[in-house]
């Protein structure tokens, strides 16, 4: 049996507290999909705010090309004088929450994980480099336990809120939906 292969066959198997490499992914996986959903919402927040129609606010949407520069446009628009102070304020609070799922989706989307040597101790090392004055800091590791993959549990639900309240201010404010 290769390494690959033992690895394999002891990541599906929970041990003390500690939990499968399936059980993460599918996490994962749950998150990425939850995430991407709701923020293509942001669609509809710029055809709305900009005004434009859903062809060119996708187009705008997808030249920029990252989360950040989405939700800043979509901040910026909002607080221009033609946005309502109360539509304003409801789309401001509701980026101020996406912007802070987005660090915990960033943070799972841009690391790999390791295992002990049974292939049941996983964690993440985070792929960023921390520049500091004297010197940087870089590959942070995070046991994935039951209080890691509950705060993802609980993000998940989270996003898929937000996906909701998304989806009442769009209806509310007769953006184009």
């Amino acid at each position: 049996m290769t390494s690959e292969q033992e690895t394999e066959s002891t990541a599906g198997k929970p041990e003390g507290g500690e939990f499968a490499l399936q059980d993460i992914l599918l996490r994962l996986g749950q998150l990425n999909y939850s995430w991407t959903n709701t923020e293509s919402l942001l669609i509809h927040l710029i055809a709305g705010l900009a005004p434009v129609n859903m062809q060119v606010a996708t187009v705008i949407f997808l030249t920029l090309n990252t989360t950040r520069a989405r939700l800043d446009l979509v901040e910026r628009l909002a607080k221009l004088g033609a946005t309502p102070k109360p539509v304003a304020s409801e789309i401001l609070s509701i980026t101020r929450e996406l912007s802070k799922y987005s660090a915990l989706r960033n943070r799972y989307n841009h690391c790999i994980y390791s295992f002990d040597k049974d292939g049941t101790s996983i964690s993440s090392i985070q792929m960023r480099i921390s520049d500091r004055k004297e010197d940087i800091r870089f590959g942070r590791s995070q046991l994935m336990n039951a209080q890691e993959l509950f705060m993802i549990d609980t993000s998940i639900s989270e996003i898929q809120n937000l996906n909701r309240q998304i989806w009442a201010l769009i209806t509310k404010h007769h953006f184009p939906g």
